[in-house]
């Protein structure tokens, strides 16, 4: 069974961070910040060698792992793969809006004020169903539709044919670092702590699973 080592990095902070909008499969410039957020991560594993590299297809993910790898001095692939399957959650009509506005809409007919309250007392799976409930077009991505999506990316990696004990970096967003670390991280993590933008969290991928070994490092 191969093992692959995944380095799961946010991309770095953009004006819509700053703002606080759900920013989806929309996308706004990095700030400086964002760009320093990117050269960190790059300068913390530059001496990683990667023999493979994945993002989504959205400007702020892709600007980041390049700015990864051209830092990178051990090595690795020029270039990420990308694919619109490592995309972040779709928020449908709410993609731009406040964040605070936007889960509250998902909470309130549920007696919960925002993102938080229904991560604590739900899940984050919960939270995307009722975004897409709270839609008036229904276009967010429910649970579902969001790991249907997603575990085709995770086919991608797998599907690689790289050797085992292969590093990976993937350059990743937000929600989908907390939906994955929900998902895999057995419980040992806070997922109401949202990962900052640069971090690291590194996981373990083979045939049939996928394991969080440290989160937002």
């Amino acid at each position: 069974m191969t093992k692959l080592n995944i380095y799961l990095v946010r991309h770095g902070q953009t004006f819509f961070n700053i703002y606080n909008k759900l920013q989806g499969w929309s996308n706004s410039p990095l700030t400086m910040k964002g760009k320093e957020d990117a050269k960190l991560a790059g300068e913390k594993l530059q001496k990683i060698h990667f023999d493979a590299a994945f993002c989504s297809d959205l400007p702020r993910a892709m600007e980041t792992a390049q700015v990864i790898l051209n830092i990178n001095q051990a090595d690795s692939v020029d270039h990420p793969i990308t694919a619109p399957y490592f995309r972040e959650e779709f928020y449908g009509s709410y993609e731009g809006t406040n964040m605070d506005f936007a889960w509250y809409n998902a909470g309130a007919p549920h007696g919960l004020k925002n993102f938080r309250e229904i991560v604590e007392k739900y899940s984050i799976g919960q939270a995307k169903d009722w975004l897409k409930d709270a839609d008036p077009f229904h276009d967010a991505e429910n649970n579902e539709e969001y790991w249907q999506r997603m575990d085709k990316g995770l086919a991608l990696i797998r599907d690689a044919d790289l050797p085992d004990g292969a590093n990976v970096l993937w350059v990743s967003h937000g929600n989908t670092l907390l939906s994955l670390v929900e998902r895999f991280g057995h419980g040992k993590y806070d997922v109401t702590e949202r990962p900052a933008n640069g971090s690291l969290t590194r996981a373990t991928l083979t045939d049939d699973d996928m394991e969080i070994v440290e989160y937002n490092k």
